[in-house]
């Protein structure tokens, strides 16, 4: 036994999550908490271990796939049967009697379970184990300890362990036996707004009676917001009934006299002092609470306090300023999480500088907020590009009191920018450009190929430099810049002339130079070297069907008829396009030279939705419609008052987007295919250290920073400990959703489509990809789980590069991320696709195999079924 005064943060592995925050709690100044002791994890191992069939039951349990609901409700009631038959050991029995004899034998107790991964900062169980009330007398409390016990094994918990990874045998569980407070009034307090996420604003939910009323969903409670001890908002709920005591023992709902339904459960005073006791607990802790309390007569008790783990993380800054966080992972088609050394490559890669948080990289933009030409620019910008992210921004800046403001003049004072210097609609420029990128890559990989030690390292972080320079090289700045301005262009006047909405989107179709649907366009190659063997054919579908991973089936193909010529034709494709992944920006992520199988499902849906030849025809059609609609539109344009100037306006700006449009795409495979030469030498120098004993595991480079990794190298020693903190910080930062704007207060802020041309029941977007086509919805959230039949419609949450061989098969796209500008929305504009970007829940609202439309024109999806 511990009681709560013993508890200390070292504690952890006796008591659990929830009889730790109990022990921490009591000795939090200011703070009541009822009292009470902890029955430990070693009382719960040594009863386990004498319990007949416990570990053959737990073999089976741990073999279960996390879906089989019925394999696991029959398996997890056998281990509940059996722990809450065990008999107590007559000494832990009589330790339990002394610790209720001490705090009144015959008081009334919440027996709690605490599991030793519950309640933690990075994983909340709450709710997965039971609780009881009203527990009396020693014989009740036993049962009710074995309950708690067996609680570790409903089906609800054993399926979340599943999930998320955890070892039945490691998560050990102690139960909590606290004194019961029957209150006059109780409830839930969160130090950080639950719904917005803003740090500075703590939300109280209150009702009658004991606080299961609401944690059960039996009654709403009243609902207050505070800030700076100010009462912000108040929703006071009909409280028709409350939990209380029962009589014999547990507890019963029971009607609230009608004079009584409707008054506020706490007076405003009240509000503000448990907000004030919350405030301290948060201090405390180091981190936002979810708070349970009670109240009786005028004091407020603590029963529980845990971290709140669903937070995004604010970047950490070192001085009291507000600040602006727009977040790169949007602007880049890539909102998963980073490893540590992606992170610090591509910072070290960007010119801007970057903030970290929940494994993402966000911009402060409230410098340039701060002034009326700043303001003007980036919301024009952004405009274009994500109107959520212009509207979130907004939202902030309605708030007068949040930012500060600059005069525009002055140094450092933000411009509103001018055009790049118009460069001529030559193809020759881009063609350069690309030579120059394609001889840079190739010295390095010369260069690096013999490379080791801190000779490696050094000669990354100089060659950083020399990615920077092309990356942002002047003329490659205006051929990109020339390519958007020329199609925004377009797309105004088209429409002022004509009355066309995007008309930019047909004249795009299958542009030179884009080296991301001529990717798209060879995996379709590569799919004719292979239909003619049915040999092949099968055999790659046993790989897919397998989930086979890695290379190995590319040298087995040697000894099938057509097998060689597969092979080379997998291997030439990889050659040109095996730096490629999703969510390639992250150094860190497989790419398809290291996992070629991540390609077989594609490739063998390209064998059976397309006809020998379709890659060069795709191409050519395009071209034939973009050539035709060139000559429609000059024709009608001719048609009107100063039609030949026009015509000859539009000509210039037509031959500018055919020139510079594709080349959008190339800087990005240029620095992805830089990435993976570092990535191949720096696995080779991961391989020696494994070798020498500095680190266990060759992923183990995957979480230090570059900078970090370097003085790895030099000295030979590691911090194993801050690798095994930073692997479990990446695993939570996965489960994380990162907003798109966020303020140091922590509010996620995520901007809406202020419409109302959408029809109703409609998912408003952004319109990126003329045109409208209406077909079966595929809702794929994993490239290489992808099964697309032709006239489907991708439905996904982003898309990069990597996707674009799932283009070919797709009638339309939908994401819920992305810009006018981003990668998805290049390509199915050349590809001719209707597209809606943006589309904010969309893989949630739609389902796979739905019939929808896709209004690729105006900006939004309608659902059919």
């Amino acid at each position: 036994m511990m009681g709560f005064e013993d508890i200390e943060s070292t504690n952890l592995a006796d008591v659990g999550g929830k009889g730790l925050h109990l022990g921490e709690l009591s000795r939090v100044d200011g703070i009541r908490v009822p009292g009470g002791f902890c029955v430990t994890t070693d009382a719960f191992q040594r009863v386990v271990a004498e319990a007949p069939s416990i570990d053959a039951q737990l073999d089976l349990l741990s073999r279960v796939e996390p879906d089989d609901h019925a394999a696991i409700r029959s398996l997890s009631a056998d281990v509940r049967r059996v722990v809450e038959g065990v008999t107590l050991p007559d000494d832990l029995a009589a330790a339990i009697g002394e610790s209720l004899a001490r705090l009144g034998e015959q008081a009334s107790y919440a027996v709690r379970s605490s599991a030793t991964a519950e309640d933690l900062p990075t994983a909340s169980f709450a709710g997965q184990q039971d609780s009881y009330l009203n527990v009396v007398g020693l014989p009740a409390v036993l049962l009710h300890v074995r309950r708690c016990w067996a609680s570790l094994f409903t089906e609800r918990a054993v399926t979340y362990r599943l999930r998320n990874g955890f070892d039945h045998r490691k998560v050990r569980m102690a139960v909590v036996v606290q004194r019961m407070v029957f209150p006059d009034a109780a409830g839930i307090l969160f130090t950080a707004d639950p719904v917005t996420s803003n740090r500075r604003i703590a939300a109280v939910e209150a009702g009658w009676g004991l606080g299961e009323a609401l944690v059960s969903g039996l009654v709403a409670g009243d609902v207050y917001t505070v800030r700076d001890d100010r009462i912000v908002s108040a929703a006071i709920a009909t409280k028709p009934r409350l939990v209380q005591a029962s009589p014999g023992g547990g507890t019963q709902d029971a009607p609230i006299e009608p004079g009584r339904q409707t008054q506020p459960a706490l007076t405003d005073a009240q509000v503000v002092r448990l907000v004030r006791l919350g405030r301290r607990i948060e201090a405390h802790f180091g981190r936002p609470q979810d708070i349970e309390w009670c109240l009786t007569g005028d004091d407020f008790h603590i029963v529980q306090s845990r971290p709140i783990t669903t937070l995004f993380p604010i970047p950490a800054t070192d001085d009291q300023e507000n600040h602006v966080y727009v977040s790169v992972g949007h602007q880049q088609m890539m909102t998963d999480a980073m490893k540590p050394l992606g992170l610090s490559l591509w910072q070290l890669t960007t010119p801007r500088p970057m903030h970290e948080a929940g494994g993402r990289l966000f911009v402060d933009v409230a410098p340039i907020l701060a002034t009326r030409a700043g303001r003007e620019n980036l919301l024009g910008t952004l405009g274009k590009s994500d109107p959520l992210i212009r509207d979130a921004l907004q939202t902030v800046l309605d708030r007068d009191d949040f930012l500060r403001s600059l005069p525009d003049e002055g140094p450092g004072a933000a411009r509103a920018g001018d055009p790049p210097a118009p460069v001529e609609a030559d193809p020759a420029v881009v063609t350069e450009l690309i030579r120059r990128s394609q001889a840079s890559v190739a010295t390095l990989r010369r260069e690096i190929r013999s490379l080791s030690g801190p000779a490696l390292l050094d000669f990354i972080l100089d060659d950083l430099a020399e990615l920077k320079r092309i990356l942002f090289e002047p003329r490659s700045h205006q051929a990109i810049m020339a390519g958007m301005e020329a199609t925004w262009w377009l797309n105004d006047h088209i429409e002022t002339w004509l009355g066309e909405k995007n008309a930019a989107d047909a004249l795009t179709q299958s542009v030179p130079h884009n080296v991301t649907s001529e990717m798209g366009l060879a995996l379709l190659d590569v799919a004719d070297v292979i239909r003619p063997y049915a040999d092949v054919v099968a055999f790659l579908q046993r790989v897919a069907d397998e989930g086979r991973e890695g290379d190995g089936f590319l040298d087995e193909l040697a000894g099938l008829a057509g097998g060689p010529e597969a092979r080379d034709a997998i291997r030439g494709y990889l050659d040109e396009y095996g730096m490629r992944c999703a969510g390639e920006i992250d150094i860190t992520r497989t790419r398809w030279s290291e996992n070629p199988a991540t390609l077989v499902p594609t490739i063998l849906g390209n064998v059976k939705n397309f006809e020998p030849g379709a890659g060069k025809r795709r191409f050519e059609q395009g071209r034939r419609e973009s050539r035709r609609k060139e000559q429609e539109l000059l024709t009608r344009l001719r048609a009107l008052p100063d039609g030949e100037e026009k015509a000859a306006e539009t000509k210039r700006m037509i031959d500018r987007v055919r020139a510079f449009a594709g080349y959008r795409e190339y800087p990005k495979y240029g620095m992805v295919s830089r990435y993976f030469a570092y990535k191949q030498a720096l696995l080779r120098e991961a391989e020696r250290l494994v070798r020498s004993g500095t680190l266990r595991e060759k992923d183990d480079i995957f979480f230090l920073r570059l900078e970090e990794l370097r003085e790895v190298v030099r000295t030979g020693e590691v911090d194993a400990g801050l690798i095994r903190e930073r692997r479990e910080a990446f695993r939570t930062y996965e489960a994380l959703t990162p907003p798109r704007v966020l303020t140091s207060d922590g509010e996620a802020i995520t901007g809406r489509y202020r419409r109302d041309d959408v029809p109703p029941g409609a998912l408003a977007g952004l319109p990126v990809s003329a045109g409208a086509v209406e077909g079966r919805a595929r809702v794929v959230m994993d490239m290489e789980g992808a099964d697309l039949e032709a006239g489907d419609i991708l439905v996904t949450a982003y898309t990069d590069p990597s996707w674009t061989p799932l283009f070919v098969a797709a009638a339309g796209l939908v994401t819920e991320v992305g810009g006018l500008m981003t990668h998805g929305a290049v390509i199915a504009r050349e590809y001719g696709l209707p597209a809606v970007v943006g589309v904010e829940q969309a893989t949630r609202l739609i389902r796979d195999g739905q019939r929808i439309r896709v209004h690729g024109t105006d900006g939004y999806v309608e659902i059919l079924d």
